[in-house]
């Protein structure tokens, strides 16, 4: 008989678990779009920290060597004039690294100081073959309202002002988790001898029997 009596224990305690899941939070992303510009200046705002001991590159100007290794700290703007709004950072490094054709190895943190997302990072990383109207690189992560984003960046280049100052345009689709509501059922939807009992991101039956 007490094995019977706790049928409709276990079912309530599916019940619970079945109306605090639903569909996984891991399942559910919010769309994120971003249009900045990325003025990248060598010798100001980009400089070579590493000189690659190799021969000259091929494929790029006097003085570019294989492994070259350049630090950026690169202005974001709203637009493609470096007077237009000021939305942000670009800051990481890219790395020469094809023995023959003009493709760079990125990895950049983009720090947003305006918006919705401001204080708000993106980490992009990937593969730049700057000879292509259009480079792809992935979205690797990111902080605060932007944590675990993924996804992918069109990467172009728009403007060459100079030998060393050139636009970048970088058109930013991801998504990030959204996240899961923290509410409990209501109470009539409760068995009175069971309640949930958190523990971190995990839920504990409790039977109060």
């Amino acid at each position: 008989m007490a094995k019977h009596q706790q049928w409709p224990l276990l079912l309530a305690a599916v019940a619970i678990i079945l109306l605090l899941s639903g569909v996984p939070a891991s399942a559910k992303r919010q769309p994120v779009r971003l249009h900045l510009y990325m003025h990248d200046i060598g010798g100001q705002t980009a400089v070579i920290v590493v000189h690659g001991p190799g021969p000259q590159h091929p494929s790029m100007p006097p003085g570019r060597h294989f492994g070259d290794t350049t630090m950026m700290d690169d202005l974001l703007t709203e637009g493609p004039s470096r007077e237009s709004k000021v939305v942000g950072r670009a800051q990481g490094t890219y790395m020469l690294a094809d023995l023959r054709d003009a493709v760079l190895v990125v990895t950049i943190t983009v720090l947003l100081t305006d918006g919705p997302y401001n204080g708000s990072t993106i980490v992009i990383s990937g593969h730049d073959d700057i000879s292509a109207e259009t480079r792809e690189l992935a979205v690797v992560g990111g902080t605060g309202q932007l944590r675990r984003a993924s996804g992918y960046v069109l990467w172009r280049t728009a403007r060459v002002m100079s030998p060393v100052y050139l636009v970048l345009e970088l058109d930013v689709h991801a998504s990030v988790p959204v996240a899961a509501p923290t509410h409990w059922p209501s109470p009539h939807l409760r068995h009175p001898n069971i309640a949930p009992h958190a523990v971190g991101n995990e839920v504990n039956i409790v039977d109060y029997d």
